[in-house]
C-alpha cells in the first residue's frame, strides 16, 4: 500500500470519525423532534373527540334543563375558542375554559333525575369522561416527549448539533393558573 493512499485512508477516517457524530447528533434531533409533533397530535385528536362529543351532550342535557341557557352558552363559547385556537398557549387556555364550562354543565345534572336516568346521557357522560383521560394521558405523553426533546437538545455536544440546525425548545402543555380552584357552580336562576 502505497504511502499517499494510506495519508488518504486515515484523513478520510479522521474525517468519518468527525461528522459522524454531527449526522448522529442530527438524526437524533429529527427523531426526537417528530416524536413531539406525533404526540401533539394525540392531543389535538382527543381534544377533537371531546369537541365532537359535546353537541350531543349539550342537546340531551338541553332537552330536561332548558332553563340553564347560561351554561349551553359558556359550553359552545368556550368549544369554539378551542376549535379556533392556534397556539399551544391559546389551545391550552381554550381547553381549561372548555374542561370548566363543562364541569359546571355536568354539576347541573345532578338536578336533574330524570336526566341521570337518561341512557343517551349516561353514555355520553361515560364518553366524555373516557376522553377526559385520554387527553389527561395525551398531555402526559406530549410533556414527557417534550422533556426528552429539550433535555436532548441542551447536552453537549448534541446542543452545538441543534444550534447549528436551528433546534428549538418546544412549549409544554401546561394548565392555567385557573386550573388549580375547582370550579364554582351556582344553581341559582
Amino acid at each position: 500500500m502505497g504511502r499517499g493512499l494510506k495519508t488518504t485512508l486515515i484523513l478520510v477516517a479522521i474525517i468519518v470519525f468527525l461528522i459522524w457524530p454531527i449526522f448522529s447528533s442530527y438524526n437524533g434531533l429529527v427523531a426526537s423532534d417528530e416524536a413531539v409533533n406525533a404526540t401533539w397530535s394525540q392531543v389535538e385528536n382527543q381534544l377533537q373527540r371531546r369537541l365532537d362529543l359535546i353537541p350531543n351532550l349539550v342537546s340531551t342535557v338541553k332537552g330536561y334543563a332548558a332553563h340553564e341557557e347560561k351554561i349551553f352558552t359558556e359550553v359552545t363559547r368556550a368549544r369554539e375558542n378551542l376549535m379556533g385556537a392556534g397556539s399551544l398557549a391559546d389551545k391550552a387556555q381554550a381547553d381549561q375554559e372548555l374542561t370548566g364550562a363543562l364541569s359546571r354543565l355536568l354539576a347541573i345534572a345532578e338536578n336533574y333525575p330524570k336526566l341521570k336516568a337518561d341512557a343517551n346521557f349516561r353514555q355520553l357522560s361515560d364518553e366524555l369522561a373516557g376522553t377526559e383521560n385520554r387527553i389527561a394521558v395525551s398531555r402526559m405523553d406530549y410533556n414527557n416527549s417534550v422533556q426528552s426533546f429539550n433535555t436532548k437538545i441542551r447536552r453537549f455536544p448534541t446542543a452545538l448539533v441543534a444550534k447549528i440546525f436551528n433546534f428549538t425548545a418546544k412549549d409544554y402543555f401546561e394548565a392555567e393558573p385557573e386550573a388549580q380552584r375547582a370550579p364554582t357552580v351556582d344553581f341559582a336562576p
